[in-house]
């Protein structure tokens, strides 16, 4: 039995990629570097504008973490941007190049199936993967089957030969609330399991996309049909967003679902951008991306009990308790942000070791109001030791329950 990831920390996946519009190639090696920063695990390249091998050639060679890739938007490039020329034998041949090149992984939509087009038509956004569109269009050219369904065992060749792995494309995912956990989404899915079987059979590494536009009360199901009909494999999703209403905050509508649906199992998550629906992201928006998506995926870690997830939470609530600032940035997802919106109001080092921020200032602080109170508890106690060996100051439930009797005696009413 292949493990499908869920026993593991929850990891990240980043996009970039230039396009026929704008960036370059040193602009794409930079969100490289950008995503690695922020915590990527994974990354694709999904360039589609010029110069698509050479853009991938300088980001193989500078990135440590793993890159796929969507082979179809390279064919269409090689065939000139008309997707009649886009053949098996062209689709093949870009593969190889790739796998040669060293891409660790390949986005394929062979789950786009002929019969399944149709159940598309009426869909508030139709067909919004960029791959499965491609693939459903050279369906209906020549009406027949999707050519990645009908050569999926000589792909499988491709990816056993270049140890390639494969991440079986969800072309037909819901872009949008209305379309959610329709018969065209669920249908691919099951196709998915299908196709995840027989690379098993070859030995080939496989994880299954998923969406999409998804909203909270019906991603469980999601979940739950891709753990049974594909065995298992890992789940790699796009979110899901939880809202369509967003546009410049879909890192954050995304981030609820992605945190959602990780809990449940998701072993992959790919981020969304603030950019997403509007633009190309840059740098700051791959930061924004990176950001939303590992709050989404600790918070999925910790829900799933990973043993270690909560280490990190306990260290920076200590921190945050004892006042040690600098161990408090430090440990953050953001440091460099943490610290700068606390400088922002308070910037003299002495601030560093303050028992207060500019929130509530010194006297409103309930954490150092808390503090006073347990070593008011304990100079009450005496400092004695409890029945255990533990003092006051160690143990101040003694010291609260004098405090407790001294409310009652002034009439349960608050005094200082």
């Amino acid at each position: 039995m292949y493990d499908s990831g869920r026993n593991f920390l929850t990891k990240v996946n980043s996009n970039i990629g230039n396009s026929a519009v704008t960036s370059s190639i040193e602009e794409e090696v930079e969100k490289l570097a950008w995503s690695t920063m922020w915590g990527a695990d994974t990354l694709m390249d999904l360039s589609t504008g010029n110069n698509i091998m050479e853009t991938r050639e300088c980001i193989m060679r500078n990135s440590p973490i793993p890159v796929g890739t969507v082979p179809i938007y390279e064919a269409l490039e090689r065939a000139n941007g008309q997707i009649e020329g886009v053949t098996w034998e062209l689709f093949k041949q870009t593969m190889i190049d790739q796998a040669e090149q060293g891409v660790d992984y390949f986005t394929i939509h062979a789950g786009v199936l002929l019969p399944f087009i149709p159940l598309t038509a009426n869909r508030v956004t139709g067909i919004v993967s960029r791959g499965g569109s491609l693939h459903a269009k050279l369906c209906l050219l020549d009406h027949k089957e999707n050519f990645a369904y009908t050569h999926w065992d000589e792909i499988l060749d491709i990816c056993a030969e270049y140890d390639v792995s494969l991440s079986i494309g969800d072309g037909l995912r819901p872009g949008c609330i209305a379309d959610a956990n329709d018969a065209a989404q669920f249908a691919e899915l099951k196709v998915q399991g299908e196709l995840t079987k027989r690379a098993w059979e070859r030995g080939v590494q496989v994880m299954n996309e998923g969406p999409g536009h998804v909203p909270l009360n019906k991603i469980p199901e999601n979940m739950a049909k891709q753990l049974d009909w594909c065995m298992e494999a890992p789940f790699y999703t796009l979110g899901p967003l939880a809202t369509d209403i967003a546009p410049a905050y879909d890192h954050i509508t995304s981030a609820i679902g992605a945190a959602t649906i990780g809990a449940l199992g998701t072993a992959l998550l790919c981020y969304v951008t603030p950019k997403e629906h509007l633009g190309l992201p840059d740098r700051d928006d791959v930061k924004a991306g990176m950001i939303a998506y590992k709050i989404a995926a600790h918070a999925a870690n910790l829900a799933k009990g990973h043993p270690l997830a909560q280490l990190r939470d306990n260290e920076l609530s200590k921190a945050r308790f004892e006042f040690r600032w600098e161990d408090q940035f430090n440990l953050s997802l953001d440091p460099i942000t943490a610290r700068s919106y606390h400088d922002a109001t308070l910037p003299q080092e002495p601030a560093k070791t303050a028992h207060f921020c500019s929130m509530c200032g010194p006297k409103y602080c309930s954490m150092n109001i808390t503090q006073e109170v347990r070593e008011y508890a304990a100079s009450l106690n005496g400092g004695a030791g409890d029945a255990n060996g533990a003092s006051a100051a160690e143990n101040p439930q003694s010291g609260m329950a004098k405090m407790s009797e001294e409310f009652k005696k002034v009439g349960k009413e608050i005094y200082l």
